[in-house]
C-alpha cells in the first residue's frame, strides 16, 4: 500500500521509495528508507500536506509525494498458522512480523523487459518465468504487454515483457506505450535485452534509457553466436562507460540468466559496482539548451517525480509532439502557462543555434551524438568483429532463393497455398468433431429439458453461440502455427519485403498482405494478425478493408443463391466474380482511406531483415496456443451475447402453434425486416431477405439457413459448402423466390451486399480490441454497410437497365 493511504495515528514500515531522480534522492536523504517505521501524526486543515513521525523527528509530505512511498501497515494481522507460537510476547513479535512482511515486500522487484524486435526478449521472459505469463489487460492499449513472476536468490521478480521497439520516439504505439510504462509504472529495474550480433544498433535504445535515468541491467543476448563469430568486447569497460552492468547471455540454453538476475538484485540494492548516473555529452550548444530548458521543468514537482528533466529537455529539442502535449497539459495555471511559453521559446532558440552551428536540425544532431557516443564507447572497450563464422552466410544463400527476382513470388504463393490448404483441409477434421460434439450436447440438453424459452435459449442461443466460436479454433491454431513459424524463422520480414511495392500502391505496408490473404479464411484471426504491422496507419487501413475479403462463412450463401438462380456453367463464374469484386473494392477503398480519410505520415518502410533462425518447437507451440487462448477469451463473450440476442429476436413473441416460417415472420426480427424493407427497395430485396441480413450481423453462418426456413422451411442450406446434387431443393427455392419478385439480378445484388456489408460481430469485436477504440469498430460496421448498399443498388439498377 501507499504511505498516503495510512490514516492519522496509523503506522507503517517503509518497503520502497519510487519516484525519480532528484525527488527520490531527496526523499531518501530525509530518512524514508526501507525498513524504517513511519507514523501519521496530523493532516493539515485542508487535508494536505500530512505530518509524519520518522526516525524520532517530524516531517511533512504532500499526498502526491507520499503516493511514491510503499509501506506495509503496522495493523497487518498476525498469521496464526505461522506465528501462533509467538503469543507470549505479542507486541514484540507482531512488530517482528510486520518487519518480516516489509522485508518480504522489499524483496519483490518489479522488472520491465525492454529491447529491439527479434532481440530474444520474450525468450528471456519465457525462460525465467517458466512460460506462465499472461497478457496484461491495459485499457485503451493497442499493443500487448505480458506479465509473469519468477523467483531467484530469495527474491520475487514481477516481470513485464514490453513490446519490442527500436527507440523511445513517438512514431508508433509500441514506442509510446513502452515510454509511458517506464514513466507511469516506474519499474524498479529495467532489463535492456541487446542482440550481441547487432551491438552498435541495439545500443541506441540503451542511450535513450540512460537519458531517462532509470536503473538498468543490459543482457547481451545471443552471446554464444557473438563468440562463435570471433567477436570481442571488454564487458567491464563497456559496463563502466554506459553506467550499467553488461551481462553476456543466451536464452536458448539459459546461459547467463542467473548472473543476469544477480545483477538485477545488485542494481536494485544499490551494490552494483557498474551502476551509476550518466550524462551523455551532446555538445555545448545542445547541452546549453538542455540547461536552459531544465530550469523551467524543475519548477514543476509532478514532472520531477515521474521524469528526468534532462530526458524531457532532450525530447523537447527533438520536437517530440507527445512530450509537448504532456507538458502543455501539466503546466496549467497562469504562471505555469507563462513558464511553458518560456520553455517553448528556449527550445526554439536552442534548436536554431544547433542548426546554425551544425547545419542539422537538433533531432538529427542528438541522434548523431548518440551514435558518436556508442562508437567511442565500443572503440574504448576494444570492440572487434570476428570472421570465424559469418552469421548471415546461410541467410544470404536462403535469400538468394526465397527472395529471387523470378522465383521469389512463386515460392511465396506456394507457401501461402500450403498454409491455407493445410489450414482448411487438416483443420476440417477437428472442426467436424467439434460440430458433432456441440450438436450432441445440444441434443442431450434438448432431451433432458421441457420445451420452452429456457431450453430454446440454451440449445439455439448459448450452445449455438459457443459452438460458432470454438468451431473455428482448429483453423485459427493452424493459421497461427504457420504465422509463428514465419515470424520466428525470419521469413515474415521477407514476405513483407517481396510484397511491399504492390501493397504500397494501395497505401499499405508490405506486411498487410498476410492478414488480407488470411481474411479469405476468417476475418477474425486476420484482424488479430495486423498487429505485426508496425505502422498504426497501415494497420488501421488494413483492418478497415479486411471485411471485403470474402471469408469462408459466406460460401454457403454464395452456393445457395448461385445454385438457385444460375445454371451450372455460370455458377463458378459467379463465385469467382464475387471474390474479384471484393479485392477490387478493397483496393479502391484503401486508396481513398490512405489519401483522404486516415491522413498523416506513414512510418517509412525501414524494416530489419534478421538472419534466418530455426525456431524451437516449444516457442512455436507457446505462441500458437497463446493466440488461440486470446481468440477464445476476446471473441467468446461477445459472440455468445450476440447469438443470444439474435436468437431472442427470432424467438419472441413465441407461438407454439405456428410453423417455423410463420414464427420467423411474426417475431421481432421479422418485424424489423418488414420495417427496413423500403430501405432495400432499390436493390429489389423483400422483407425475407432483409431478415436474413439482420440475422447475418451475429454470424454469416446463419444467413443461408434463415433464407431456407423463410422460403421453404428447409435450414439445410447453411450446411452446404459445395453445390448440392439435390436440384429439387434449388428448384423449389427458386420458384418460391421468383413468386415474390426476386429476380436473378436482385439475387446477384443480394450476393454483392452479403460480400461487402457489416462483418460479423466477432470481426467488429476484434477491430475494437486491436484499435483499442469502439470508434473504429463502429466506423467499420457503418461504412462497410454503406458501401454494400451503394454497390448492390448500382448492380440491381444497372442490371435492370441492361435487361430492358
Amino acid at each position: 500500500m501507499k504511505l498516503s493511504e495510512l490514516k492519522t495515528g496509523e503506522k507503517g514500515i517503509i518497503v520502497k521509495v519510487l519516484g525519480h531522480g532528484g525527488f527520490r534522492k531527496r526523499i531518501i536523504e530525509m530518512g524514508f528508507i526501507r525498513g524504517q517505521e513511519v507514523e501519521v501524526l496530523l493532516n493539515a486543515p485542508l487535508q494536505d500536506p500530512v505530518k509524519y513521525k520518522l526516525m524520532g523527528y517530524e516531517v511533512s509530505l504532500r499526498h502526491q509525494e507520499a503516493d511514491n512511498i510503499e509501506v506495509v501497515s503496522a495493523d497487518t494481522p498476525l498469521e496464526e498458522t505461522t506465528f501462533s507460537h509467538l503469543a507470549t510476547d505479542s507486541h514484540r513479535h507482531e512488530d517482528d512480523y510486520i518487519r518480516h512482511e516489509a522485508m518480504k515486500e522489499r524483496r519483490t522487484i518489479n522488472v520491465a523487459l525492454v529491447g529491439n524486435p527479434n532481440c530474444g526478449k520474450t525468450s528471456l521472459f519465457n525462460y525465467a518465468s517458466g512460460a506462465h505469463g499472461h497478457v496484461g489487460n491495459y485499457s485503451g492499449v493497442t499493443v500487448d504487454a505480458t506479465e509473469a513472476h519468477a523467483s531467484m536468490f530469495g527474491y520475487e521478480f514481477n516481470l513485464t515483457d514490453l513490446p519490442g521497439t527500436y527507440s523511445l520516439s513517438c512514431y508508433s504505439p509500441e514506442e509510446l506505450y513502452v515510454r509511458e510504462h517506464l514513466t507511469e509504472k516506474m519499474p524498479d529495474v529495467v532489463i535492456n535485452v541487446i542482440d550481441s550480433s547487432n551491438l552498435e544498433r541495439n545500443l541506441y535504445l540503451t542511450t535513450q534509457l540512460v537519458d531517462m535515468n532509470i536503473r538498468m541491467v543490459c543482457a547481451l543476448n545471443m552471446y554464444d553466436e557473438f563468440e562463435r563469430r570471433g567477436d570481442h568486447v571488454d564487458l567491464d569497460t563497456l559496463s563502466t562507460l554506459f553506467g550499467t552492468p553488461m551481462v553476456p547471455t543466451s536464452f536458448k540454453n539459459g546461459m547467463g540468466v542467473k548472473e543476469l538476475f544477480r545483477a538485477v538484485i545488485q542494481v536494485y540494492e544499490g551494490t552494483s559496482k557498474f551502476s551509476r548516473h550518466l550524462h551523455i555529452n551532446y555538445g555545448h550548444e545542445i547541452e546549453d539548451g538542455i540547461s536552459h530548458i531544465q530550469k523551467y521543468l524543475k519548477a514543476d514537482e509532478h514532472i520531477t517525480q515521474h521524469y528526468s528533466t534532462r530526458y524531457l529537455a532532450l525530447k523537447l529539442l527533438e520536437h517530440d509532439s507527445q512530450v509537448l502535449d504532456y507538458l502543455g497539459t501539466h503546466m496549467a495555471g497562469e504562471q505555469r502557462m507563462h513558464d511553458f511559453q518560456h520553455l517553448a521559446t528556449e527550445r526554439d532558440k536552442a534548436s536554431a543555434r544547433v542548426k546554425e552551428e551544425t547545419g542539422s536540425d537538433s533531432e538529427t544532431a542528438i541522434m548523431d551524438a548518440k551514435y558518436g557516443f556508442i562508437n567511442g564507447a565500443l572503440k574504448e572497450a576494444d570492440y572487434k568483429t570476428g570472421h570465424k563464422k559469418d552469421t548471415y552466410k546461410m541467410t544470404h544463400r536462403i535469400d538468394g532463393l526465397l527472395s529471387h527476382k523470378y522465383l521469389g513470388f512463386p515460392i511465396f504463393f506456394l507457401l501461402l497455398y500450403v498454409m491455407f490448404q493445410t489450414t482448411f483441409t487438416l483443420g476440417q477434421y477437428p472442426m467436424d468433431w467439434i460440430e458433432e460434439g456441440v450438436a450432441w450436447l445440444g441434443e442431450k440438453i434438448s432431451e433432458g429439458m421441457n420445451d420452452g424459452p429456457l431450453k430454446a435459449m440454451l440449445v439455439d442461443g448459448v450452445i449455438g453461440g459457443v459452438g460458432s466460436v470454438i468451431v473455428f479454433l482448429p483453423q485459427i491454431l493452424i493459421l497461427y502455427f504457420f504465422i509463428s513459424l514465419m515470424e520466428d524463422s525470419g521469413y515474415m520480414a521477407r514476405a513483407a519485403f517481396i510484397m511491399d511495392k504492390l501493397m504500397h500502391k494501395m497505401g499499405l505496408h508490405g506486411k498487410s498482405f498476410i492478414p488480407l490473404i488470411m481474411g479469405f479464411g476468417c476475418n477474425v484471426p486476420a484482424v488479430m494478425a495486423t498487429r505485426t504491422i508496425e505502422s498504426r496507419r497501415s494497420r488501421i487501413i488494413t483492418m478497415m478493408i479486411l471485411p471485403f475479403m470474402s471469408c469462408s462463412a459466406r460460401l454457403p450463401i454464395y452456393i445457395m443463391i448461385a445454385g438457385t438462380f444460375f445454371s451450372l456453367q455460370y455458377r463458378s463464374w459467379v463465385l469467382l466474380s464475387l471474390y474479384a469484386i471484393g479485392i477490387v473494392v478493397s483496393v479502391f477503398v484503401s486508396k481513398i482511406f490512405s489519401s483522404l480519410v486516415i491522413k498523416g505520415e506513414d512510418t517509412p518502410f525501414v524494416m530489419e531483415l534478421p538472419p534466418y533462425r530455426w525456431p524451437t518447437p516449444k516457442a512455436i507451440w507457446r505462441h500458437t496456443w497463446e493466440k488461440g487462448k486470446e481468440y477464445l477469451k476476446k471473441m467468446g463473450g461477445i459472440i455468445l451475447v450476440a447469438s443470444v440476442i439474435v436468437w431472442a429476436l427470432g424467438y419472441f413473441p413465441h407461438n407454439e402453434e405456428l410453423t417455423r416460417e410463420q414464427q420467423q415472420e411474426q417475431s421481432y426480427i421479422g418485424c424489423m425486416g418488414k420495417t427496413i424493407e423500403p430501405v432495400f427497395a432499390p436493390q429489389g430485396f423483400n422483407w425475407k431477405l432483409d431478415v436474413s441480413l439482420l440475422a447475418g450481423v451475429g454470424a454469416k453462418e446463419i444467413v443461408a439457413s434463415t433464407i431456407g426456413v423463410l422460403y421453404s422451411g428447409d435450414d439445410s442450406f447453411g450446411d452446404d459448402d459445395t453445390f448440392s446434387d439435390d436440384n429439387e431443393k434449388y428448384t423449389h427455392l427458386r420458384q418460391a423466390m421468383l413468386q415474390e419478385g426476386i429476380t436473378p439480378t436482385a439475387a446477384y445484388a443480394y450476393l454483392i451486399f452479403i460480400l461487402l456489408y457489416f462483418p460479423c460481430i466477432a470481426t467488429i469485436a476484434a477491430i475494437k480490441n486491436e484499435t483499442g477504440s469502439w470508434r473504429w469498430a463502429g466506423f467499420a460496421a457503418i461504412y462497410t454497410t454503406v458501401v454494400a448498399w451503394v454497390c448492390s443498388m448500382l448492380v440491381f439498377q444497372i442490371g435492370n437497365l441492361l435487361a430492358l
